[in-house]
């Protein structure tokens, strides 16, 4: 499986990072390495200094598609989910500053930590649903799906256009404002709708 991401995705974000609002999704990757489930810890990487947190609502998708129409869309995913996107964000900055690639500050083993996944269906309206993140019992980041950019749907049709998705796939959707830094000793814990479904240390 791979995981698909989406930089930008939030207005208010992108202006914190001093980012322009797309036209187009903005696209990276992390590889099945990044993964980190069951709310196991996250050990801090010794190469950055600026690990930064970013909450995301999480598609799983569940049949294999390409070149995907938008009105189809939704047929290929089934499952949402919570996932933190960890960020590297000193190597990147580094690395936007020479126009190369992120991958460094992105793709790091266990900079994916995702949440179990629920049916779509659990929920009534996938564009009016709330996530928090706190971290040491702070809130930190407050979203809401009604504030993306580019739908769900539009992100689907979108990749398909370039990389076929394959069953097991993972969306990262984007974060909203209210990204930083994490530290040693911290506790992250994220809530859908007032449900947790991520509680976990940085060590």
């Amino acid at each position: 499986m791979k995981i698909i991401a989406i930089g930008r995705n939030y207005a208010e974000h992108a202006k914190e990072l001093n980012n322009p609002v797309p036209t187009t999704p903005v696209i990276f990757l992390k590889p099945d390495t990044a993964l980190l489930k069951d709310n196991k810890p996250f050990y801090h990487p010794e190469f950055s200094d600026d690990v930064h947190y970013e909450l995301e609502v999480v598609l799983k998708i569940c049949k294999e598609g390409k070149h995907i129409a938008e009105k189809f869309a939704s047929n290929y995913y089934d499952e949402i989910g919570l996932g933190i996107d960890f960020t590297a964000r000193d190597i990147q900055a580094k690395h936007k500053e020479k126009g190369l690639p992120w991958e460094l500050a992105k793709a790091f083993d266990n900079s994916a930590p995702v949440s179990m996944f629920f049916p779509k269906t659990d929920f009534e309206d996938l564009y009016n649903l709330s996530f928090e993140l706190k971290v040491n019992g702070e809130t930190k980041q407050n979203g809401h799906t009604k504030d993306l950019l580019f739908p769900f749907e539009k992100i689907i049709s979108f990749v398909s256009q370039y990389i076929t998705l394959k069953k097991g796939d993972l969306i990262f959707t984007g974060t909203p404002a209210g990204v930083g830094k994490v530290n040693r000793g911290d506790k992250l814990e994220a809530w859908l709708e007032g449900k947790q479904l991520l509680n976990f240390d940085v060590k």
